[in-house]
């Protein structure tokens, strides 16, 4: 797998202009759902915040919107006419109650916060990741399959279309996306020091119910 390392220009910041903007994005009252774990990426040098499970985030500026990824699935939806994006992070694709964590809800959330920025689904167009079988023995339950199968067939049914992927397969990935620019990056990680990444597709796992099926560009770094 070849390597590059990407950057946004007018986006980078040194450690103490990092610092000072990850205090600021801290001090911003945020709505349910929506991630919240604020920090200074030094390899970039941006201030970037992390989605969890069942978290989203929206915004218009470059700031570097991450999270990691066994066969949970994000989807990062982009408006190139008012550069506005976001990515959500869910490990189901349907279960009880309204939760991030299932696929239908986590979908809408991440659409009408996309929507309330100025953004139309008209002209939304996306980019997934995850889905990965990253726990050896547990491929009869395709979790990372039924997730991936989920949000494409979501997109398709919403007529967004899905400009670049990186999906299933058995790697765990690491995915950075730029809000304003669009940009994503994605990371395909070694299966070893995935502790929490298993015990998270563990718990989707003991949650999962066997379901019926309904019939750009991708930067590494």
């Amino acid at each position: 797998m070849s390597i590059s390392t990407a950057t946004t220009s007018g986006s980078l910041l040194n450690g103490g202009a990092g610092a000072a903007r990850v205090a600021q994005l801290k001090t911003i009252a945020r709505k349910t759902g929506e991630a919240s774990f604020f920090f200074y990426d030094a390899h970039f040098k941006n201030a970037a915040v992390k989605v969890l499970p069942g978290e989203y985030f929206v915004d218009s500026e470059d700031l570097l919107v991450m999270t990691t990824l066994g066969s949970c699935i994000a989807a990062c939806l982009w408006d190139r006419h008012v550069m506005v994006g976001g990515m959500n992070h869910f490990m189901l694709p349907d279960g009880q109650g309204d939760s991030g964590r299932y696929g239908t809800f986590a979908m809408e959330l991440l659409i009408n916060e996309m929507m309330k920025r100025g953004a139309h689904k008209s002209r939304m167009e996306a980019k997934v990741f995850g889905g990965g079988a990253v726990i050896a023995g547990m491929n009869s339950i395709n979790v990372g399959e039924r997730n991936t199968n989920f949000v494409m067939d979501f997109l398709k049914t919403e007529r967004i279309p899905v400009v670049s992927k990186d999906v299933m397969d058995v790697y765990p990935r690491k995915v950075c996306f730029l809000p304003h620019s669009g940009k994503a990056m994605v990371k395909r990680l070694a299966p070893t020091n995935t502790d929490a990444l298993v015990m998270q597709d563990k718990v989707a796992a003991q949650k999962a119910q066997p379901v019926a099926n309904s019939g750009g560009s991708v930067e590494l770094f």
